[in-house]
């Protein structure tokens, strides 16, 4: 008997890819040689899916329950759940020598979030090239702290490990406390905002930013996503200082540089990273509130980081302007953004909506004991592959860590994805009459 070949769309290989390499990350981290007394296996499945979707949220202490072969492991796939496996796919295909077809164009397309296939190889390429720099950059400059106070092989290691796991908007680190031993530290928080940011941003926009050397020649997208950064960060930034500036269970007791490190750290990482130098679980519920709006806005897309992304959010709100000026067309900087791209953007965001709304409720249905607020937060982290948590992680039940795990996978691979992935793609052959709906 003839077993028939399964043909997969892009949207569905790249989910492949990445369950895949979750479960090879499972078993490694399950070998005996990765940790120093063991983990279960759910713990194992947990870490390796946090990994592998750059999300930072652990179950277990990463410092100090895994060996340093463990924490290689956890490199390694946040690494490649950062870039890409694509990414590393085309690499070993050109290290071979072989030809890149038009089905592996339009899956590198697909997990880049690119417009065309046109230039993607090489794109692929200056990814690769640009992210090793930038995280040997990041190691050298955190080992300027970190090799005097462990000395150089305990200091390398643990600058490599935080450079790639900032680059890639992972969040995970070595220490219990993550970074909060650091919050006063400036080399330690530029150095580490300055990688989550680079990787966040978006490869493309850095890619553009690259070759033009003028602000008015970039594309539209790569004008959004940096004026938007910057405006957001900077209002993040103020936010989390006024909101928590009395708070003596965060930054209330500081000296007032130490306080606005703090607001600066905690206000950038939200969207993307996931690292914290504050006790999150003590922070006001004003803030806690507004950190999950920003973890559901996210990253940019084509990015290390997840959320309905940045841009998603800045059509949104332009729409909305152009819906009260009563305007029949969506335009900024002179270009006008066509009608599909608006509905993608709806529908990414109501998607997401529905996803975080799911999870959420199957939390409150699985873990009632734990306070709602804290439960929202860890589903709102977990889409948008954050990794921030009040410190409720490890509480949950194992049916509540396969609900994290199910929305972490979701929160990287996007719920459109999925969509695309099981919808079967038909063109319209009829188009019927218009009709008016009321509304509002």
């Amino acid at each position: 008997m003839k077993l028939k070949r399964v043909e997969l769309s892009p949207p569905q290989f790249l989910m492949a890819g990445f369950g895949i390499t979750i479960l090879i990350g499972t078993f490694l981290l399950k070998l005996p040689v990765s940790t120093f007394d063991g983990i279960t296996w759910l713990n194992a499945f947990f870490t390796a899916t946090s990994a592998t979707t750059v999300t930072g949220l652990v179950t277990v202490d990463t410092g100090t329950v895994f060996t340093l072969f463990g924490e290689a492991v956890i490199m390694i796939l946040i690494q490649v759940g950062g870039l890409g496996f694509m990414t590393f796919a085309v690499l070993v295909i050109l290290f071979l020598r072989k030809k890149i077809t038009l089905k592996e164009r339009l899956l590198i397309q697909e997990a880049l979030s690119q417009t065309s296939i046109g230039g993607v190889v090489r794109l692929v390429l200056s990814l690769f090239i640009f992210s090793l720099v930038i995280e040997l950059a990041g190691m050298v400059l955190l080992a300027t702290v970190w090799v005097p106070e462990y000395g150089w092989m305990e200091g390398l290691h643990v600058s490599l490990f935080h450079s790639i796991s900032a680059f890639n908007n992972a969040g995970f680190s070595l220490w219990s406390d993550n970074l909060m031993g650091y919050v006063g530290d400036p080399v330690i928080n530029l150095v580490i905002t300055g990688l989550f940011i680079f990787g966040g941003i978006g490869f493309t926009v850095l890619v553009d930013v690259h070759r033009k050397s003028q602000f008015k020649k970039l594309t539209l997208h790569s004008k959004l996503m940096i004026i938007g950064t910057f405006v957001i960060n900077i209002f993040a930034l103020l936010f989390i200082f006024f909101s928590e500036y009395s708070n003596p269970g965060t930054i209330g007791n500081m000296s007032l540089i130490d306080k606005f490190w703090a607001s600066y750290f905690q206000g950038v990482t939200t969207r993307t990273a996931g690292f914290n130098s504050i006790n999150i679980g003590s922070m006001e519920e004003s803030s806690v509130l507004f950190m999950m709006a920003l973890m559901f806005v996210g990253a940019g897309s084509g990015s290390t980081g997840s959320g309905i992304k940045l841009t998603t959010a800045i059509i949104i709100l332009l729409t909305f302007i152009t819906f009260l000026q009563n305007k029949s067309e969506v335009s900024v900087f002179g270009r006008t953004i066509r009608n599909n791209i608006v509905m993608r953007a709806f529908s990414i965001t109501f998607a997401g909506f529905i996803t975080v709304f799911i999870c959420l409720l199957g939390l409150t249905l699985t873990d009632p004991e734990l306070p709602f607020l804290e439960v929202a937060f860890e589903v709102f982290s977990a889409f948008g592959t954050v990794g921030l948590s009040m410190g409720i992680t490890a509480e949950l039940s194992v049916p509540g860590k396969i609900i994290i795990i199910i929305l972490m996978f979701l929160g990287r691979v996007g719920p459109i994805t999925l969509a695309f992935s099981l919808a079967t793609i038909k063109p319209d052959k009829v188009r019927y009459a218009k009709e008016d709906v009321y509304t509002g």
